[in-house]
């Protein structure tokens, strides 16, 4: 073969090949371009699915045994102590004005704060978690929804004029789920807010300040030897009347010193209970008799147990001697 037929033969082949691949290229790109869409489909699944999956085991599983739609509330045991994240929250309203405190009221007890709104007014999630009540009762809460959180806690919010989500919905911290109302037992609109630990009402006060428009701090300590005076203090600061700044680590330190003063006390009348020696008066005994036993005098005996020269004892009366 001749050196250009060669060349010529070379050139058509290098022809050929590249054509293919173009041809090739193009048919890979066609097939491809169905799949990338496919693929773009099947990203947005999977990315809904990892979200799904971030809350596929209930909120705060530690702390509740059940999930049920049938009590707004149903109190459980509730640990000694428990330490609630505050820290992503959001205000249930922009509303200032606290209408009613948690506690005593006409004779019964008021278990959150009333905060005054307008029907049709957007109330919102005050942390992320799960709903897990959408109910209507006519003679308590009215139109009401009952949100699980991720840090334990279940909020209500009762007397709505509308409910915006349904009942296993997952929301975030500052969702809208519900319009103002005044539904229910409620003589005039407003949001009935509640704050319960494992079913138990917690005073709205101590982990909310609804004047300032924030959380009492990054997290609050429910501590059960000292709930009660946490729960009275924040209302005083910070209830219908109350002005005044609520520091839960102030109410937290005053609580322990009291009651470290409290154990100083017990445990000195402790010892001077131990140092404190009776006798139980036997039939026939006499303070004569008891004196010589133990080796102190009569008046001694008159003395410490305040008893006069008149005064008899009897059997089974307990004598101190020291």
């Amino acid at each position: 073969m001749s050196f250009k037929k060669i060349v010529k033969s070379l050139a058509i082949t290098a022809i050929l090949t590249l054509s293919g691949q173009h041809a090739s290229a193009q048919d890979l790109l066609a097939s491809q371009a169905p799949i990338d869409k496919k693929m773009r489909t099947v990203d947005t699944l999977t990315y809904n699915q990892l979200l799904e999956r971030e809350y596929s085991g209930l909120p705060a599983e530690d702390l509740y045994a059940d999930w049920n739609n049938i009590y707004a509330h149903r109190a459980t045991q509730l640990p000694d102590h428990y330490k609630i994240d505050l820290r992503d929250f959001c205000m249930p309203t922009p509303s200032r004005v606290i209408t009613s405190n948690f506690g005593a009221r006409w004779g019964r007890q008021h278990k959150g704060l009333d905060i005054k709104v307008y029907t049709g007014d957007t109330i919102r999630a005050a942390f992320s978690g799960m709903v897990r009540m959408v109910k209507y009762e006519a003679k308590g809460y009215g139109k009401y929804i009952v949100i699980r959180h991720d840090n334990g806690l279940e909020t209500i919010y009762g007397h709505l004029s509308k409910q915006l989500v349904k009942e296993k919905q997952v929301i975030r911290a500052g969702d809208v789920i519900g319009l103002g109302g005044s539904t229910g037992r409620s003589t005039g609109s407003h949001l009935h807010f509640e704050t319960r630990l494992c079913g138990v009402a917690l005073n709205p006060a101590v982990l909310f300040d609804f004047r300032a428009q924030d959380v009492t701090g990054d997290f609050y300590v429910y501590r059960k030897a000292t709930y009660d005076r946490d729960a009275r203090e924040a209302t005083r600061l910070r209830g219908v009347q109350g002005n005044g700044s609520y520091n839960p680590a102030d109410v937290h330190s005053t609580a322990t010193a009291q009651n470290r003063q409290s154990e100083s006390k017990q445990q000195n009348y402790a010892v001077k209970s131990a140092s404190r020696k009776v006798h139980k008066v036997k039939s026939g005994e006499t303070l004569y008799r008891i004196a010589t036993k133990y080796g102190v005098s009569v008046e001694e005996l008159r003395k410490l147990n305040g008893l006069k020269k008149s005064s008899s004892i009897r059997p089974g009366q307990l004598i101190r001697y020291s």
